[in-house]
């Protein structure tokens, strides 16, 4: 069975940090590129950050950067999502997608509340 899986949501405080964590089963990663998604209550979904199947091409958004890195590590088939200096604006429920081969998936999603 084909499935994304993301875990690593959790409540923190201002400037704190968490590691989301986004792993496949049924399909390896290594061959797909990977993007993390977020969705704040009321807003519409947006992209964070990718990376391309050959990992020789990150994006982040504006708002994310020099503060999230994402990474993948093929032999755990899981892409990850480091989260440094969160801020409240980073709550959300964070997604992760993978596109290859005319296929998309996309997880259910892991919660971040950045919250004193």
């Amino acid at each position: 069975q084909v499935q994304l899986v993301e875990s690593g949501g959790d409540l923190v405080q201002p400037g704190g940090s968490l590691r989301l964590s986004c792993a496949a089963s049924g399909f390896s990663l290594e061959y797909y590129a990977i993007g993390w998604f977020r969705q704040a209550p009321g807003k519409e979904r947006e992209g964070v950050s990718c990376i391309s199947n050959s990992d020789d091409y990150t994006y982040y958004t504006d708002s994310v950067k020099g503060r999230f890195t994402i990474s993948r590590d093929n032999a755990k088939n899981t892409v990850y999502l480091q989260m440094n200096s969160l801020k409240p604006e980073d709550t959300a429920v964070y997604y992760c997608n993978a596109q290859g081969f005319g296929m998309t998936y996309w997880g259910k999603g892991t919660l971040v509340t950045v919250s004193s």
